[in-house]
């Protein structure tokens, strides 16, 4: 018996997307990002944006984005895609602009650029992968890490009175103007999966029709920085992260405008 005697077409569980060609991930095993890739790459061939998505990625884990997925990429300096997802979109409005950047990233030393992107009502969509710490660069404490979380830098955990409170940027999005579609999703189930795979379409389709700054985050794990199992982060993030982020639509105004 052959192999194409059992794996038929109509019973096929999972297929890679054309999209993601065959380069060895450089990701950790147990990693949010591989599986948030393969979701980017779904929806822009779903909606038959091959030709047409220019995605932007700045310094960190995602730093190599653009060598696993088959579009134009923009390389940006840390904290600086924002600027340059806004410049390419007003450029070119007919493309699907979005960035990829981290909690260091977004809400570290690029808080300016988004907010400012985002209040701008700039027509890219912004993802937010945020594990609450720096994983590539060795563990660092981040402005998402929890209240009592360990990291390299804060060996005894996160203290408000030393280090401040972890800031939840997804909230402050929704305060601006500029927005029209925020959302906090994750990636750790196949439910989870699916919710974030329609969130993610709805803000790509909310930038092509020009209503405004999207801005979708998923909470993630960080297995290796968190010093825990997949498995393990997994149920650490369901249990702790999703307190301080709840997960779900925290700002829809798509039908106002």
């Amino acid at each position: 018996m052959k192999i194409e005697d059992i794996v038929k077409p109509e019973n096929l569980v999972y297929e890679k997307p054309r999209l993601m060609n065959d380069e060895t991930m450089h990701y950790c095993p147990g990693c949010s990002h591989g599986v948030i890739h393969k979701l980017v790459a779904e929806v822009i061939e779903e909606m038959g944006m091959e030709e047409k998505t220019v995605g932007i990625s700045p310094v960190g884990c995602a730093v190599f984005m653009y060598k696993y997925l088959d579009i134009d990429c923009q390389e940006a300096a840390h904290g600086r895609a924002p600027a340059l997802a806004s410049a390419i979109k007003r450029l070119w409005p007919d493309r699907l602009v979005f960035t990829y950047q981290g909690d260091g990233d977004l809400g570290c030393i690029g808080t300016g650029e988004s907010i400012h992107a985002l209040n701008r009502g700039e027509n890219i969509v912004m993802i937010f992968v945020n594990n609450g710490i720096y994983g590539m660069t060795g563990g660092q404490m981040s402005p998402t890490t929890l209240i009592g979380m360990k990291t390299a830098t804060c060996p005894e955990g996160r203290n408000p009175e030393i280090h401040g409170y972890p800031i939840n940027m997804t909230e402050v999005a929704t305060k601006l103007e500029g927005t029209c579609y925020v959302t906090r999703q994750s990636v750790h189930n196949v439910a989870a999966i699916r919710k974030a795979k329609k969130a993610l379409r709805k803000a790509f389709e909310t930038s092509m029709q020009k209503k405004g700054s999207s801005l979708v985050e998923f909470v993630s794990t960080c297995n290796s920085g968190w010093k825990m199992s997949a498995a393990g982060a997994n149920e650490w993030m369901v249990e702790h992260m999703f307190k301080q982020y709840p997960v779900g639509d925290l700002k829809d105004t798509t039908e106002e405008k």
